[in-house]
Protein backbone atom coordinates (compact mmCIF):
# COMPACT_ATOMS: atom_id res chain seq x y z
CA UNK A 1 0.00 0.00 0.00
CA UNK A 2 2.65 2.54 1.05
CA UNK A 3 1.81 6.21 0.92
CA UNK A 4 -1.78 7.07 0.26
CA UNK A 5 -2.82 8.56 -3.09
CA UNK A 6 -4.18 12.07 -2.54
CA UNK A 7 -7.71 12.54 -3.84
CA UNK A 8 -11.23 13.43 -2.64
CA UNK A 9 -12.85 13.49 -0.10
CA UNK A 10 -12.08 16.80 1.60
CA UNK A 11 -8.95 16.66 3.72
CA UNK A 12 -8.16 18.83 6.75
CA UNK A 13 -4.61 17.40 6.82
CA UNK A 14 -2.47 16.70 3.75
CA UNK A 15 1.13 15.51 3.80
CA UNK A 16 3.43 16.25 0.88
CA UNK A 17 6.62 14.14 0.81
CA UNK A 18 7.01 14.86 4.53
CA UNK A 19 10.34 14.03 6.17
CA UNK A 20 10.86 14.56 9.91
CA UNK A 21 13.71 14.15 12.33
CA UNK A 22 16.05 15.70 14.85
CA UNK A 23 19.40 17.41 14.22
CA UNK A 24 18.84 16.71 10.52
CA UNK A 25 18.75 12.93 11.15
CA UNK A 26 15.51 11.67 9.57
CA UNK A 27 13.12 9.66 11.73
CA UNK A 28 10.16 9.63 9.32
CA UNK A 29 10.73 9.51 5.58
CA UNK A 30 8.81 10.93 2.60
CA UNK A 31 5.21 10.54 3.76
CA UNK A 32 2.51 11.65 1.36
CA UNK A 33 -1.23 11.31 1.87
CA UNK A 34 -4.23 12.81 3.55
CA UNK A 35 -6.56 12.34 6.49
CA UNK A 36 -10.18 12.73 5.43
CA UNK A 37 -12.51 15.04 7.30
CA UNK A 38 -14.18 13.19 10.17
CA UNK A 39 -11.86 10.18 9.91
CA UNK A 40 -10.78 8.13 12.94
CA UNK A 41 -7.24 6.88 12.37
CA UNK A 42 -4.89 4.80 14.53
CA UNK A 43 -1.19 5.52 14.07
CA UNK A 44 0.68 2.30 14.82
CA UNK A 45 4.09 0.74 14.41
CA UNK A 46 6.99 -0.78 16.38
CA UNK A 47 8.94 1.19 18.97
CA UNK A 48 11.14 3.68 17.18
CA UNK A 49 8.86 3.80 14.14
CA UNK A 50 8.42 7.59 14.33
CA UNK A 51 4.80 7.66 15.51
CA UNK A 52 5.27 10.38 18.13
CA UNK A 53 7.48 12.31 15.74
CA UNK A 54 4.75 12.32 13.10
CA UNK A 55 1.97 13.34 15.47
CA UNK A 56 4.11 16.20 16.80
CA UNK A 57 4.46 17.46 13.24
CA UNK A 58 0.70 17.22 12.75
CA UNK A 59 0.27 19.23 15.94
CA UNK A 60 2.66 21.90 14.68
CA UNK A 61 5.29 21.45 17.38
CA UNK A 62 7.92 19.92 15.08
CA UNK A 63 9.03 21.48 11.80
CA UNK A 64 9.70 19.28 8.76
CA UNK A 65 13.17 18.52 7.48
CA UNK A 66 11.62 18.25 4.04
CA UNK A 67 8.25 18.33 2.35
CA UNK A 68 5.23 19.88 4.03
CA UNK A 69 2.32 19.25 6.38
CA UNK A 70 -0.67 21.29 5.21
CA UNK A 71 -3.41 21.88 7.80
CA UNK A 72 -6.67 23.65 7.03
CA UNK A 73 -6.07 27.00 8.80
CA UNK A 74 -9.76 27.41 9.60
CA UNK A 75 -9.71 24.35 11.88
CA UNK A 76 -8.66 24.33 15.53
CA UNK A 77 -6.23 21.57 16.57
CA UNK A 78 -5.97 19.94 20.01
CA UNK A 79 -2.89 17.89 20.89
CA UNK A 80 -2.46 15.55 23.85
CA UNK A 81 1.15 14.32 24.27
CA UNK A 82 2.21 11.24 26.21
CA UNK A 83 1.73 11.35 29.97
CA UNK A 84 5.49 11.14 30.53
CA UNK A 85 5.96 14.46 28.72
CA UNK A 86 3.57 16.39 30.99
CA UNK A 87 4.82 18.05 34.18
CA UNK A 88 2.39 17.33 37.02
CA UNK A 89 4.39 19.11 39.72
CA UNK A 90 2.82 22.55 39.22
CA UNK A 91 0.39 23.23 42.11
CA UNK A 92 -2.86 23.63 40.21
CA UNK A 93 -6.29 22.25 41.05
CA UNK A 94 -8.04 19.77 38.78
CA UNK A 95 -10.78 22.32 38.11
CA UNK A 96 -8.35 25.04 37.03
CA UNK A 97 -6.32 22.53 35.02
CA UNK A 98 -9.38 21.43 33.06
CA UNK A 99 -10.46 25.07 32.63
CA UNK A 100 -7.25 25.69 30.68
CA UNK A 101 -9.03 24.05 27.76
CA UNK A 102 -11.11 27.23 27.48
CA UNK A 103 -8.16 29.62 27.23
CA UNK A 104 -8.39 29.95 23.45
CA UNK A 105 -11.91 31.35 23.92
CA UNK A 106 -11.68 33.32 27.19
CA UNK A 107 -7.98 34.18 27.40
CA UNK A 108 -7.78 34.02 31.19
CA UNK A 109 -9.34 32.20 34.12
CA UNK A 110 -10.71 35.57 35.31
CA UNK A 111 -13.29 35.37 32.51
CA UNK A 112 -14.71 32.06 33.73
CA UNK A 113 -17.55 33.57 35.80
CA UNK A 114 -18.90 35.39 32.74
CA UNK A 115 -18.80 32.18 30.72
CA UNK A 116 -20.28 30.07 33.50
CA UNK A 117 -18.63 27.10 35.25
CA UNK A 118 -21.15 24.56 33.99
CA UNK A 119 -18.99 23.53 31.01
CA UNK A 120 -16.14 22.57 33.33
CA UNK A 121 -18.51 20.66 35.58
CA UNK A 122 -20.00 18.87 32.56
CA UNK A 123 -16.53 17.90 31.32
CA UNK A 124 -15.52 16.58 34.74
CA UNK A 125 -18.77 14.61 34.95
CA UNK A 126 -18.21 13.12 31.51
CA UNK A 127 -14.81 11.72 32.51
CA UNK A 128 -15.90 10.64 36.01
CA UNK A 129 -14.05 13.26 38.06
CA UNK A 130 -16.88 15.04 39.87
CA UNK A 131 -15.66 15.70 43.41
CA UNK A 132 -12.03 16.14 42.33
CA UNK A 133 -12.33 19.83 41.37
CA UNK A 134 -10.20 21.08 44.28
CA UNK A 135 -7.64 18.25 44.31
CA UNK A 136 -4.16 19.10 43.07
CA UNK A 137 -3.34 17.38 39.77
CA UNK A 138 -0.18 15.96 41.36
CA UNK A 139 -2.29 13.86 43.73
CA UNK A 140 -4.15 12.07 40.93
CA UNK A 141 -3.39 8.54 39.81
CA UNK A 142 -2.25 8.00 36.23
CA UNK A 143 -5.75 7.04 35.14
CA UNK A 144 -7.36 9.98 36.93
CA UNK A 145 -4.86 12.40 35.41
CA UNK A 146 -5.56 11.04 31.93
CA UNK A 147 -9.27 11.60 32.58
CA UNK A 148 -8.49 15.22 33.52
CA UNK A 149 -6.50 15.63 30.31
CA UNK A 150 -9.43 14.34 28.27
CA UNK A 151 -11.78 16.75 30.08
CA UNK A 152 -9.46 19.62 29.15
CA UNK A 153 -9.37 18.32 25.59
CA UNK A 154 -13.19 18.37 25.51
CA UNK A 155 -13.25 22.07 26.37
CA UNK A 156 -10.85 22.92 23.55
CA UNK A 157 -13.67 21.97 21.17
CA UNK A 158 -11.23 21.26 18.33
CA UNK A 159 -12.06 19.92 14.87
CA UNK A 160 -8.74 18.02 14.73
CA UNK A 161 -7.78 15.92 17.76
CA UNK A 162 -4.27 14.43 18.01
CA UNK A 163 -3.54 12.01 20.87
CA UNK A 164 -0.23 10.28 21.60
CA UNK A 165 -0.37 6.98 23.52
CA UNK A 166 -3.35 7.82 25.75
CA UNK A 167 -3.70 4.35 27.28
CA UNK A 168 -0.17 3.40 28.38
CA UNK A 169 -0.17 2.12 32.00
CA UNK A 170 -3.86 3.02 32.38
CA UNK A 171 -6.46 0.74 33.99
CA UNK A 172 -8.97 -0.99 31.73
CA UNK A 173 -11.99 0.90 33.12
CA UNK A 174 -10.36 4.21 32.22
CA UNK A 175 -9.45 2.91 28.76
CA UNK A 176 -13.10 1.91 28.17
CA UNK A 177 -14.46 5.26 29.38
CA UNK A 178 -12.02 7.38 27.38
CA UNK A 179 -12.43 5.24 24.29
CA UNK A 180 -16.16 5.95 24.44
CA UNK A 181 -15.36 9.66 24.53
CA UNK A 182 -13.17 9.29 21.44
CA UNK A 183 -16.05 7.52 19.69
CA UNK A 184 -18.37 10.36 20.68
CA UNK A 185 -15.98 12.87 19.09
CA UNK A 186 -15.86 10.70 15.99
CA UNK A 187 -19.65 10.69 15.72
CA UNK A 188 -19.55 14.49 15.99
CA UNK A 189 -17.48 14.56 12.80
CA UNK A 190 -14.12 15.50 14.28
CA UNK A 191 -10.91 14.28 12.64
CA UNK A 192 -9.03 12.12 15.16
CA UNK A 193 -5.55 10.60 14.96
CA UNK A 194 -4.36 8.49 17.89
CA UNK A 195 -1.03 6.75 18.47
CA UNK A 196 -1.69 3.27 19.86
CA UNK A 197 0.08 -0.02 20.58
CA UNK A 198 -2.95 -2.17 21.41
CA UNK A 199 -3.85 -3.81 18.10
CA UNK A 200 -7.04 -5.36 19.51
CA UNK A 201 -8.23 -1.86 20.42
CA UNK A 202 -7.30 -0.60 16.97
CA UNK A 203 -9.17 -3.40 15.22
CA UNK A 204 -12.25 -2.90 17.41
CA UNK A 205 -12.67 0.86 17.19
CA UNK A 206 -10.56 2.43 14.44
CA UNK A 207 -11.78 2.18 10.82
CA UNK A 208 -8.53 3.68 9.45
CA UNK A 209 -4.94 2.85 10.25
CA UNK A 210 -1.50 4.15 9.33
CA UNK A 211 1.29 1.60 9.90
CA UNK A 212 4.62 3.35 10.20
CA UNK A 213 8.19 2.07 10.40
CA UNK A 214 10.00 5.30 9.62
CA UNK A 215 8.47 4.87 6.17
CA UNK A 216 4.78 4.22 5.57
CA UNK A 217 4.26 0.46 5.41
CA UNK A 218 0.50 0.70 4.78
CA UNK A 219 -2.26 3.28 5.13
CA UNK A 220 -5.96 2.70 4.66
CA UNK A 221 -8.74 0.54 6.03
CA UNK A 222 -7.60 -1.13 9.23
CA UNK A 223 -8.37 -4.70 8.11
CA UNK A 224 -6.22 -4.20 5.02
CA UNK A 225 -3.38 -2.53 6.91
CA UNK A 226 -2.95 -4.83 9.92
CA UNK A 227 -2.07 -7.97 8.01
CA UNK A 228 0.64 -10.34 9.19
CA UNK A 229 2.76 -9.48 6.15
CA UNK A 230 2.56 -5.75 6.85
CA UNK A 231 3.26 -6.14 10.57
CA UNK A 232 6.25 -8.38 9.84
CA UNK A 233 7.57 -5.90 7.30
CA UNK A 234 7.30 -3.10 9.87
CA UNK A 235 9.15 -5.08 12.54
CA UNK A 236 11.92 -6.10 10.14
CA UNK A 237 12.42 -2.54 8.96
CA UNK A 238 12.91 -1.26 12.51
CA UNK A 239 15.18 -4.18 13.43
CA UNK A 240 17.46 -3.40 10.48
CA UNK A 241 18.23 0.34 10.65
CA UNK A 242 20.64 1.95 8.22
CA UNK A 243 23.55 3.34 10.29
CA UNK A 244 24.84 5.18 7.23
CA UNK A 245 21.62 7.09 6.52
CA UNK A 246 22.64 10.54 5.29
CA UNK A 247 21.78 13.79 6.96
CA UNK A 248 18.93 15.71 5.43
CA UNK A 249 19.59 19.07 3.87
CA UNK A 250 18.60 22.11 5.90
CA UNK A 251 15.08 23.25 5.12
CA UNK A 252 14.97 26.20 2.76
Amino acid sequence: MGNRVMSAPKSPITLFDLTLGYDRHPAVHHVSGQFAEGSLTALVGPNGAGKSTLIKALAGVLDPLGGACAIDPSLRRAYLPQLAEIDRSFPISVGDFVAMGLWSKIGTLRALPALGPHRITDALATVGLIGFEHHLVGTLSGGQFQRALFARLMLQDASIILIDEPFSAIDSATVDDLMQLIMRWHLEGRTIITVLHDMALVRTYFPECLLLARDVIAWGETANVLTENNLTAARQKIEAPDPHAPLCEHAA
